[in-house]
């Protein structure tokens, strides 16, 4: 047995006066959030050790007693507010020791926020799920479009308001499983790339759809409008809404269709590898770095994972390293430019289209060399298969 998370997704519908308790309460939020992280360097600079969780919500205890108005937040949601603050600092540090080692990161050190956009209960009892409606502790009933039936023992609530003024729910649950299934269809290599959104080893291309240029040129217009207008006035803000209106617009529609995309191929095969890349390094090419962040490899990627388990598929990805510049068929290594999109084998004299063999060098790569190009539909993924249930443990998921 094995535990399944999922997280689904309503559109919310608060009352004017909920409305107005939510955004007290993020506000609040916002400046607990960053009393804790000013409280965090002063502990660390007058005692040289981190101020822990545990101090964290003890100190809120105490903040309270002084600060009345804090005491409108749930207790729950402010041990959510030190979570993050405990989470920022971990991550700081993650990524200090990454730069150690060599990797090209950035270490962000947590930031005092200008605002809070959402609140989140951690724990049941901080919420009460019915059938159109979900009851938050101190704040009340809000109504919400439940479009689908919630399986699971819900975990945690979050209600969140968008820069287009729309709010959302989201609820994370807890499920049992059964040991993961297999669908019995074919493994497949992908190679994501820009002008081809992804080519897959049995020869199969998934196009892509950028931006169209009507599209981007409304975004610039609407920024210049927003550019125009003067800073803090009634006009600007209604410019900057028209323009994340727009935004969301088109984001949702690339979202649809990776969700759409990301369905089928983990219902056409029980096996996917695709290449770990690095896409906060590659948005480091000026040339490139707007087409790569438009591709969102990464949502994409995330989307098949979660998709996987549910439909029988297995979803891992391998080195990317030199899968471009190794012939499919002989092992050789050798040089290509990025202009040239077809790998000619100086060794073994074999001519393929350049995704293409990087395709299927990722698919041999996953599965030890045992998995062929997959252009007989060969199943050779239960032992790659349970390899990756074993290093996962728990599922997690996301559904719209």
């Amino acid at each position: 047995m094995v535990i399944v998370k999922t997280t689904y997704k309503f559109r919310a519908y608060p009352s004017q006066v909920h409305k107005s308790m939510l955004n007290h309460q993020m506000h609040l939020s916002k400046q607990l959030y960053n009393l804790l992280l000013e409280k965090s360097q002063e502990h660390f600079k007058d005692y040289g050790k981190a101020f822990t969780k545990f101090d964290m919500n003890k100190w809120i205890t105490q903040l309270k007693r002084k600060s009345p108005e804090f005491k409108e937040l749930h207790s729950q949601v402010c041990q959510n507010v030190a979570d993050r603050v405990s989470n920022g600092y971990k991550q700081f540090f993650r990524r200090i020791k990454e730069r150690e080692t060599g990797k090209k990161v950035r270490a962000g050190f947590p930031r005092f926020k200008s605002f809070v956009s959402s609140l989140t209960f951690p724990q049941e009892g901080g919420f009460v799920i019915g059938k159109k409606k979900v009851r938050l502790s101190k704040i009340g009933n809000i109504n919400f479009v439940n479009h689908r039936d919630i399986e699971g023992i819900p975990k945690t609530c979050a209600i969140k308001k968008t820069k287009t003024d729309e709010w959302y729910l989201t609820i994370s649950t807890e499920k049992d499983d059964i040991v993961p299934f297999t669908n019995g269809k074919g493994a497949v290599g992908m190679d994501l790339g820009i002008k081809k959104y992804a080519v897959l080893s049995d020869g199969s291309v998934l196009h892509n759809t950028h931006m169209s240029v009507k599209e981007r040129s409304k975004l610039k217009r609407l920024q210049r409008v927003i550019s125009r207008r003067k800073k803090g006035s009634r006009k600007r803000r209604k410019a900057v809404i028209a323009f994340a209106r727009k935004y969301e617009h088109i984001s949702k529609i690339k979202d649809d269709r990776l969700h759409k995309l990301s369905h089928r191929l983990v219902n056409s095969y029980s096996f996917i590898a695709y290449e770990g890349l690095e896409i906060a390094n590659m948005m480091g090419n000026h040339r490139l770095a707007r087409n790569i962040g438009e591709e969102s490899w990464g949502k994409f990627t995330d989307y098949l994972r979660y998709k996987a388990e549910s439909a029988g598929c297995a979803v891992v990805s391998v080195d990317p390293r030199n899968t471009s510049k190794t012939c499919s068929d002989c092992g050789n290594i050798q040089y290509i430019s990025l202009s040239e999109r077809t790998f000619a084998c100086n060794k073994c004299g074999m001519s393929k289209d350049r995704d293409l063999n990087a395709s299927v060098n990722i698919l041999n790569r996953a599965t030890s060399g045992q998995g062929g190009s997959n252009a007989s539909g060969d199943n050779a993924r239960p032992l790659a298969r349970e390899a990756v249930v074993k290093e996962r443990g728990t599922i997690i998921g996301d559904s719209r």
